[in-house]
């Protein structure tokens, strides 16, 4: 009841209309995974530079049908940065305004359910993007690949101390890790850890 009440009040303030349809209860049979690399881990102040995502319907990840995209910086990116997110100048010579980037996401992803890991950062990031133009958050059901983890992981060790950094999530899953490290790559990877956990019932 309170995320019917939650979406309907967030309908409201919609300044678009033709964004109405990210409102109405999603009848089909896919999701969509999805990764930001931003200049930094701090929503309030950072940017996004590249957004990933690909569709999964099933136990098939629709790799054919991936979105990309990397969006122009307001400023030069720094030498720090570069480390977190592994975007180098040369990789945005054809990056596209974030206003661009952000229809082309809304497109690609419609009223689909989203996954991700550590999806709250990634959403958020999105959010700051989204809310200015049309005038609302994602409305998109969302869910937590990490969380679904840890759900599988807490009946075996109801007092341990659960690791739950993504290459830890790999490994334990034994889903290969892919080599080049950018948000369409992750979202693949988050894909693979999806879909692992919806046939595991606990984990070791």
């Amino acid at each position: 009841m309170f995320e019917s009440f939650k979406r309907n009040w967030n309908l409201k303030g919609l300044k678009d209309e033709s964004y109405a349809s990210l409102f109405e209860p999603y009848e089909g049979d896919e999701i969509v995974v999805f990764d930001t690399e931003t200049t930094g881990l701090n929503p309030k102040k950072d940017a996004v530079l590249s957004i990933g995502a690909v569709k999964v319907k099933g136990d098939k990840i629709l790799t054919s049908e991936s979105f990309e995209v990397f969006l122009k910086p307001s400023r030069e990116i720094s030498a720090e940065s570069i480390k977190i997110h592994h975007i180098r100048p040369c990789d945005l010579e054809h990056a596209v305004e974030p206003l661009e980037g952000v229809k082309k996401f809304l497109e690609f992803i419609g009223n689909r359910p989203l996954v991700g890991y550590y999806l709250e950062f990634d959403v958020s990031m999105m959010n700051r993007m989204i809310k200015p133009w049309i005038g609302v958050t994602l409305p998109n059901p969302q869910t937590e690949v990490s969380g679904l983890y840890f759900d599988k992981k807490i009946a075996l060790i109801p007092q341990g101390n659960i690791d739950l950094r993504f290459d830890t999530i790999l490994r334990d899953l034994n889903i290969p890790k892919m080599g080049q490290h950018n948000a369409l790559n992750d979202a693949i990877m988050t894909a693979m850890v999806y879909i692992k956990l919806q046939h595991i019932t606990k984990l070791n």
